[in-house]
């Protein structure tokens, strides 16, 4: 029998779980004698594939963060994580505190703050628990699974008084800025159609045998509150390699390119529309599962919202852009390219005056410890991402329930939709639960 825990007892838990107190190394005081307070102290949970090439190193490399500790469920994973925060800062091997259970990270009083790589099935919970154990958090986007986790979140971190910071980049590209205070300062008239795009990147996988769990992986502990499911490689992660993952195509843990790079497009999307803080009411939405196999996310997708200014978002499989256009103009930044377009192409040579729209543009990296270190607010926090989240899941759950969807963004309900309103939230697994 599985037994309920509320969170300040699941909490309390983790520090059971210390086996011996955590000695720092000396060298956690920093290069040229630094002192602690004037670093920022972050632990990294999860350290796969995004950790690994940005998450990390971004951190490691920014001069006002002490990097104290690495947690992951696969030891392999986790041991090379170490040895790179270790190399860094030119300390002795295994200097750096290394967990298997982020419990034991928020039992620690010495860190400021976490970065969360884990899988998107985890970043709601752990959010939660960071924040309630006094850390500022920073959670790889999407940062939830639901549009209830997302209002837990965001609620909490307000709650709390914690910074957070989605960890998104597309903020901090100039090009996206400034397409956006073109619209928000009139540049192509009255705003009526917003498209973005997203590449498809997810395929189909066939049925996969049983396998034996690695030795190197907890895999209970990697499924945490997602349904317990035999084991099987494409399923999770490959051994010993950093690619792109099973797990971002299976819908017990991620809803695959939908809020995978929805939640950077449509991000966007909102910043320029000016509506990061609300919602559309109505959402009309169509796509392709796959018939069967292990990989179940979407292949294809083509979403329409209307929001209460009129204004429509097209969304849809397709390149990575995001296009806003108005009744006398309009302005398109192509992700790839790094660049916009305009028509008419004057657009390109403006530049915000002093009774226009400004938006600052910061690494995202920078944006949060800046806001951890000064009490302010980031450019993408947790109201901010679950609004975005919650854009993206929306499309998602006019594809479930295969019709239109009327949507109150100020009461976050379908009204008058119980059928609808069931996919809101999905059961955690015992004890893993908000």
């Amino acid at each position: 029998m599985t037994t309920q825990v509320t969170r300040r007892e699941f909490i309390a838990s983790g520090a059971s779980l210390l086996a011996a107190p955590v000695v720092l190394p000396a060298s956690v005081l920093g290069r040229e004698g630094t002192a602690p307070s004037e670093k920022t102290t972050v632990a990294m949970i999860g350290v796969g594939r995004q950790a690994l090439y940005s998450n990390l190193p971004t951190f490691l490399n920014h001069p006002q963060v002490r990097v104290v500790s690495v947690c992951d469920v696969d030891a392999w994973r986790l041991a090379n994580a170490r040895k790179r925060v270790d190399q860094h800062y030119a300390q002795a091997e295994g200097s750096c505190a290394g967990y298997r259970d982020f419990r034991e990270v928020l039992a620690r009083d010495d860190v400021d703050a976490v970065m969360i790589s884990t899988a998107d099935h985890w970043h709601a919970l752990i959010s939660v628990l960071a924040a309630e154990a006094g850390k500022h958090v920073a959670c790889e986007k999407p940062i939830t699974r639901t549009i209830q986790e997302g209002r837990t979140v965001a609620d909490t971190m307000a709650a709390w008084g914690r910074v957070f910071r989605v960890d998104s980049e597309f903020r901090s590209h100039a090009f996206f800025a400034r397409a956006c205070e073109l619209v928000r300062s009139g540049c192509i008239g009255r705003l009526h159609t917003i498209r973005t795009g997203v590449p498809k990147g997810d395929v189909a996988c066939a049925p996969q045998p049983v396998m034996p769990v690695p030795d190197e992986l907890d895999y209970e502990m990697w499924q945490g509150p997602a349904p317990s499911e035999p084991y099987t490689l494409r399923r999770v992660h490959t051994h010993h390699a950093y690619s792109r993952p099973g797990w971002m195509r299976v819908m017990d843990y991620c809803d695959g390119m939908v809020t995978n790079w929805g939640a950077h497009l449509n991000d966007i999307a909102q910043w320029g529309h000016d509506t990061e803080h609300t919602g559309p009411v109505e959402v009309d939405a169509t796509g392709v599962f796959p018939t069967d196999g292990l990989w179940d996310v979407l292949l294809e997708l083509h979403a329409e919202y209307r929001f209460a200014d009129g204004v429509r978002l097209i969304y849809s499989m397709d390149r990575a852009h995001v296009r806003f256009e108005g009744d006398e103009g309009w302005v398109d930044a192509d992700y790839s390219k790094r660049q916009l377009s305009a028509h008419p192409a004057s657009l390109l040579d403006w530049r915000p005056g002093p009774n226009d729209v400004h938006l600052p543009v910061r690494g995202e990296k920078d944006d949060f410890i800046r806001a951890v270190r000064t009490g302010g607010t980031t450019l993408e926090d947790a109201e901010v991402g679950h609004r975005t989240t919650s854009l993206c899941l929306l499309a998602l759950h006019s594809i479930q329930m295969n019709r239109p969807l009327r949507w109150d963004p100020e009461r976050e309900v379908f009204p008058d939709d119980p059928e609808a309103n069931r996919l809101l939230q999905r059961p955690m697994r015992a004890p893993w639960t908000l």
